[in-house]
């Protein structure tokens, strides 16, 4: 669990309705349904037509990493290089074709079983560099989805406030409607500013930053199937990969 994304969600809120108690403001003005259904629904309504389903899904599921994100120990990636290497070494390469077979990465497994069929080491790294730069990608189109919702959401708040003083325009002879009105006018700006700049964009950015140490990651594992498979010392191995331990 990422305790530091969900303290930072609690104080971003905390700090605008505090903010807006020692102003004097109460709760009750800040809950306002129609500019809730309007930015809310336009915000992921322009961001579903921008997104085909497969991409909506995925972004979806990637939400999750944001409170609980993967840990990736590029320490023991690097302890479990060496072993394979070590292994390499003893007992050829075909004897990695047992830990291939228990290798719960399934982009390690994939690179171990290129060593064991043979592969050359330009071939190795070229099929495994498209493979993660594919999945790096894959990630960042999740990560665009809420980042296209924090620049949709100032947008379709203003909207909300466009349409709230035009309900006041239309009720100037009826004074008992203008709050109502001028109500839905600003809270949907602050709806629509605050939801893009307190959770969608930080989302957005969080995912990033996760897809790009997933990337190195995996490159970790491409340089060490590469020195493997170029049969290189293990020891060299690990000096070489231990360059990924100061990022």
């Amino acid at each position: 669990m990422d305790f530091l994304s969900i303290f930072g969600v609690i104080l971003g809120f905390a700090a605008i309705i505090g903010g807006n108690y020692l102003e004097g403001g109460s709760l009750s003005a800040l809950a306002n349904l129609p500019a809730a259904v309007i930015v809310l629904g336009g915000t992921l309504g322009a961001a579903m037509l921008q997104t085909p389903w497969s991409g909506m899904k995925l972004a979806l599921r990637r939400l999750i990493w944001v409170f609980a994100s993967p840990t990736y120990a590029f320490n023991k990636g690097v302890d479990k290089i060496v072993r394979w290497a070590i292994a390499a070494r003893k007992e050829g390469l075909l004897g990695l074709e047992a830990i291939a077979e228990v290798e719960p990465d399934f982009f390690a497994r994939k690179g171990l079983q290129l060593l064991v069929d043979g592969c050359e080491p330009q071939n190795i790294r070229a099929v495994m560099e498209v493979e993660s730069v594919m999945l790096e990608q894959r990630d960042v189109d999740a990560a665009k989805f809420y980042e296209s919702m924090g620049g949709y959401a100032p947008t379709i708040g203003i909207i909300g406030a466009v349409m709230g003083l035009i309900q006041v325009m239309s009720n100037l002879s009826d004074p008992s409607k203008l709050g109502a009105g001028i109500a839905i006018a600003f809270v949907a700006t602050i709806y629509g500013v605050g939801l893009a700049n307190l959770l969608l964009l930080p989302i957005a950015s969080k995912l990033r930053s996760i897809a790009r140490v997933e990337a190195e990651f995996r490159d970790l594992i491409i340089e060490g199937i590469i020195s493997i498979a170029e049969g290189e010392n293990p020891k060299a191995i690990e000096l070489k990969l231990n360059g990924f331990l100061h990022r």
